[in-house]
């Protein structure tokens, strides 16, 4: 589950960095267009909530994010606990301090197939996704995706924009359990640190999953 909470959201924001034009727009995918429009790069924070079938045992999480185009992404818990996820276009890797332990694997299909890969490219949303327009709630503009994929690991994601773009992300898994994400303070296209999306592993820490191999040259006399 901590994998799908957090591949699934920033895969649908990394979407976002490439417009595409449908043939019918409403006010939510006005929104989103206009949000996405000359995009390459974003920082801002999150407030997560997870609620599971039963509608009990909600959890929240807070943090920040950043991505760039076209797949590297970083999500960083700080509260409750601390947690990192790094993808750096090739690999995935989560961070857990409290266990001093990294897991990668492969970044595959199954960011592609999320609904914040979209944010990077929007021609992929219109491909990997059927967009519905929900109306007005909240104060938001309401736009539900529902992918074309068999696979799907979610039931529907819907995506609720304010006057400063998106406010707020809904999505339920196949399982009925659903998780909200309340975002703020974005920065537009803002110059990232140099190593923002490399991920080193702390010393001491245990590495498992698919590590990359290190070639070792041999020394020449």
């Amino acid at each position: 589950m901590k994998r799908l909470m957090f591949a699934l959201p920033m895969s649908i924001l990394l979407l976002m960095f490439s417009v595409a034009t449908q043939a019918a727009t409403g006010p939510a995918r006005a929104r989103l267009d206009a949000f996405a429009t000359g995009l390459h790069s974003l920082t801002g924070h999150f407030s997560q909530t997870l609620t599971n079938v039963n509608g009990q045992g909600s959890k929240t999480s807070s943090g920040t994010l950043a991505l760039e185009a076209p797949r590297e992404f970083r999500w960083d818990t700080t509260t409750p606990y601390k947690q990192t996820i790094v993808a750096d276009g090739g690999r995935v890797w989560m961070y857990d301090p409290e266990l001093e332990q990294v897991t990668v694997r492969r970044q595959s299909t199954e960011e592609a197939h999320s609904p914040l890969t979209v944010l990077t490219d929007l021609k992929q949303l219109d491909k990997e996704f059927n967009a519905s327009e929900r109306g007005e709630k909240d104060g938001l503009a309401w736009l539900r995706l529902t992918s074309t994929s068999k696979d799907a690991q979610f039931a529907w994601v819907d995506l609720g924009f304010d006057a400063n773009g998106l406010a707020r992300m809904t999505f339920r898994d196949q399982l009925g359990a659903t998780t909200e994400i309340r975002f703020s303070q974005w920065q537009r296209n803002p110059v990232l640190p140099p190593g923002t999306f490399n991920f080193v592993p702390p010393e001491g820490a245990d590495v498992i999953g698919d590590v990359p191999q290190i070639s070792i040259q041999p020394i020449r006399d």
